[in-house]
């Protein structure tokens, strides 16, 4: 992630401004913690608390005698209960006066030993989150490496699986050389042109037959793949399926009571299909199309055939289609979708027939210049979800992290692991 990121310039001057915010408060906690206790600011207290205790004793009696002392003895008694009640309120004041002091002592001693607690406290605060924040960084590095390490395991089953296709490809030239060593063998043997040609075909037609067999599915997982489309086609009778191969749409289609045709180039595929009463014809997908009058057909259905044309053939397959189509008829062409590394190593690299790949805004431009409305695509063949790489688990991590780790590899994802293929479907 590059320094001038939104995100992580807005963590920062987060982070910053809590920084700042504890600085001030630590600041002020240690300010405040300096307060003097009342015996420090009025040291003289204690001596006058002193004298006060020693003023409030009971004053003695006169001690005189003679007549002085009648006189005496005689106010003393008339004004004794007021000395008395003097007395005690000046004994209850004291007692007051010493408990409030005593007590307001405790109270400070015990306030300036709570600030002084807090300021240890901050101080060690700040310490303990920047040791958390390294350890959450130490964890987020730990599980990326992981996390790298996980990927490059499956480069590596990817590159072995490459090294496979390698060895294929060397397969398929030894067949091509058989060929043509049998081609040589039957041009020696001067048999008639047309006949040479035929057992050439043959033989390439019976190898990719049992490529497709090998690498694309059974019958089965096919019919399967391809089984949500019939409901495209239930009220778009005839259907034409270009590049039919061992005809499993067309045995659908026609389980569902849909009119369907097929065409294919294989002579081994169109014997099969055949074989099961389909109706199939052996030829060249661009004639069997302009064969066809205008306005005529429901539906144009071709999987897996657009990415083994030449650029021009494309072109002409998807005009030729928007011709035969009567109007709110339906142009569907299934694809690898190379925008998905799993799909475009695993899936098109596979088959050196494959002429180029083909983006998606590449078929729906193409759709929409000839007049097709309507025109969307359809992701199909999603990779298992075990395949993917993981998201991390928050716990221990800062939210900001978790989630932009989290982000980065749902677009790992998106690019690694999206969809297999795709279909584009355009209505005239």
């Amino acid at each position: 992630m590059s320094a001038d990121t939104p995100e992580l310039a807005a963590l920062k001057k987060r982070v910053d401004e809590e920084e700042r915010g504890y600085a001030e408060l630590l600041a002020a906690v240690d300010r405040l913690a300096q307060f003097p206790l009342p015996i420090e600011r009025l040291p003289e207290q204690p001596a006058q608390m002193e004298r006060l205790n020693a003023l409030w004793e009971a004053l003695p009696a006169p001690q005189t005698s003679g007549l002085w002392a009648r006189v005496l003895g005689r106010i003393w008694r008339s004004l004794a209960p007021r000395f008395e009640r003097q007395q005690e309120f000046n004994a209850y004041l004291v007692r007051v006066l010493n408990g409030q002091l005593s007590e307001a002592a405790r109270l400070n001693a015990h306030l300036r030993e709570l600030a002084a607690t807090l300021t240890r406290y901050f101080q060690r605060l700040l310490p303990l989150v920047d040791a958390r924040d390294r350890m959450s960084s130490a964890l987020a590095t730990t599980r990326a490496e992981l996390i790298l390490e996980a990927f490059d395991r499956r480069l590596e089953r990817l590159e072995r699986r490459i090294d496979g296709l390698a060895a294929l490809r060397d397969r398929l030239e030894t067949v091509d050389e058989k060929t043509r060593a049998i081609e040589k063998s039957l041009a020696a043997q001067a048999p008639p042109p047309s006949v040479a040609a035929a057992a050439v075909r043959a033989a390439g037609d019976a190898a990719y037959v049992a490529f497709e067999n090998r690498f694309r599915g059974s019958r089965e997982e096919i019919r399967e793949r391809l089984a949500d489309y019939v409901a495209l086609f239930r009220d778009l009778a005839p259907v034409l399926d270009l590049g039919c191969g061992r005809g499993e749409l067309l045995d659908l289609l026609r389980e569902a009571g849909i009119t369907a045709r097929g065409v294919d180039a294989n002579a081994s595929a169109v014997a099969e299909c055949r074989a099961r009463g389909l109706d199939v014809v052996q030829g060249d997908l661009l004639d069997f199309l302009r064969a066809e009058q205008a306005g005529t057909v429901g539906a144009v259905f071709a999987a897996q055939v657009v990415e083994h044309l030449k650029a021009h053939a494309l072109v002409d397959l998807v005009r030729e289609s928007q011709r035969v189509l009567q109007s709110g008829g339906l142009l569907v062409l299934e694809t690898v979708n190379p925008r998905s590394v799993v799909g475009f190593l695993e899936v098109f690299t596979r088959d050196l027939t494959h002429e180029r790949p083909l983006h998606p805004d590449t078929l729906r431009f193409l759709a929409a210049a000839e007049g097709f409305s309507d025109v969307r695509i359809e992701w199909r063949s999603p990779v298992e979800p075990d395949a993917r790489l993981q998201t991390i688990p928050t716990d221990g991590l800062p939210p900001a992290a978790a989630q932009l780790l989290n982000e980065n590899i749902a677009r790992l994802n998106g690019l690694l692991y999206g969809p297999q293929e795709y279909a584009l479907v355009a209505r005239r």
